[in-house]
């Protein structure tokens, strides 16, 4: 079974809202500053750093600093728990309807 710690970290993060929106900004941006997510978010720059902080942690950003800046860029890869997680579940279910379609034709054909 896949890794339940890489998974819970990935689900938990992306379980809040406005750390989603910042995701899907940083994942819309070649690379993006705390200043630039912070513009027209209606979050607190103190709010942007630890949703980043969070994201990082569970390895869905990187992070690149430059003299005063950080700039922070997606790691797709940190979806990949997540993303083998449903592939497992997906096969899971596909198999249980193939089941289902061939009880229903014996029952009815």
């Amino acid at each position: 079974m896949i890794e339940a710690t890489a998974i819970d970290a990935v689900l938990r993060t992306l379980a809040d809202p406005t750390r989603r929106a910042i995701f899907e900004r940083v994942v819309n941006a070649d690379e993006i500053t705390v200043v630039e997510l912070t513009r027209g978010s209606g979050v607190t720059q103190g709010a942007i750093s630890q949703h980043l902080k969070s994201l990082k942690q569970a390895g869905l950003v990187a992070e690149r600093p430059e003299g005063r800046n950080v700039y922070y860029r997606a790691q797709p890869e940190g979806l990949v728990p997540l993303a083998d997680w449903m592939s497992h579940y997906g096969v899971f279910w596909r198999e249980r309807f193939a089941n289902l379609k061939t009880l229903l034709k014996e029952i009815d054909p």
